[in-house]
C-alpha cells in the first residue's frame, strides 16, 4: 500500500514541524522588536507551509488517490486521534486565509491590522503544525 511505504507522510510532518518552529521564532523576533528578522523568518514559515500544503495535496490526489489510511489504535487513543484530526481539519482550513491577510497587511506595512489578526493567526497556525506533526506520529509511527 502506497501510504506505508511513501516518504510524503514524513516530509509532510517535517514541513509542519519547521513551520512550528518558525512560526514560534518568529512571535520571539517581534516581541523583541527585531521587525526585518520576524519579517524573513515569518516569510520562510509561510514559504514552507506553502510547500507543504502542496505536497499534502500532490500526495493526496496522486499517490494514494482513492486510499484511505486508518488509524489502528484503540480506546482513548482512537478518541484522543479523531479529537485532534477532528480540530486540526477545521482549523487547518480556516487557518490559511488567516495566514494570508496577516501576511498581506504586514507586507503592506498596515502594522496595526496587522497585529489585531496575527494575535489570532499565531496560536492557530501554531496549532495547525503542532497537530499535523501528531497525527502523522500517532497514524504512522505509535500505531
Amino acid at each position: 500500500m502506497a501510504t506505508e511505504t511513501s516518504i510524503f507522510p514524513a516530509i509532510n510532518a517535517s514541513l509542519n514541524a519547521t513551520s512550528a518552529v518558525l512560526i514560534v521564532i518568529g512571535r520571539v523576533l517581534i516581541a523583541k522588536k527585531l521587525v526585518a528578522a520576524h519579517r524573513r523568518t515569518m516569510i520562510a514559515a509561510v514559504s514552507v507551509s506553502a510547500l507543504f500544503l502542496c505536497s499534502y495535496l500532490f500526495y493526496h490526489f496522486f499517490v494514494v488517490a482513492g486510499m484511505v489510511t486508518r488509524f489502528q489504535g484503540t480506546g482513548w487513543a482512537r478518541t484522543v486521534y479523531f479529537a485532534i484530526l477532528l480540530t486540526h481539519t477545521v482549523l487547518a482550513v480556516v487557518v490559511v486565509p488567516m495566514v494570508l491577510v496577516t501576511l498581506a497587511r504586514g507586507l503592506k506595512g498596515n502594522f496595526d491590522k496587522h497585529r489585531r489578526i496575527a494575535r489570532w493567526t499565531f496560536p492557530v497556525w501554531l496549532y495547525v503544525s503542532v497537530t499535523g506533526v501528531l497525527i502523522y506520529l500517532m497514524l504512522y509511527k505509535w500505531y
